[in-house]
């Protein structure tokens, strides 16, 4: 099993379950359920590098849980697990 780490001022999150049922309790085929937005920071990046080479330390750290923009990122599976690598840009909030 390879270890993701990411590069510059990237992150991986495990994002949540997608929806099974409605809140009414009507279960949703793959083609309906919504991608979710909400995930846990599983790795992080060093930081970004200015164009003066100075490092730009990261905000997030690991196991934070975060609200990201809805199609940010690409898509990784590794051994059943879904990952979500994305910019520390396209993270929007730290869910508390």
């Amino acid at each position: 099993m390879a270890i993701l780490k990411p590069l510059g001022d990237r992150v991986v999150i495990t994002p949540l379950p997608r929806e099974e049922m409605t809140k009414s309790g009507i279960y949703l085929p793959d083609t309906a359920k919504e991608k979710p937005q909400e995930g846990t920071v599983v790795a992080v990046g060093p930081g970004r590098m200015t164009d003066d080479a100075k490092l730009v330390p990261m905000t997030l750290k690991v196991n934070q849980k975060v609200l990201y923009a809805k199609y940010a990122g690409t898509e990784y599976k590794q051994d059943d697990v879904e990952y979500l690598i994305c910019s520390e840009k396209d993270v929007l909030a730290i869910l508390e």
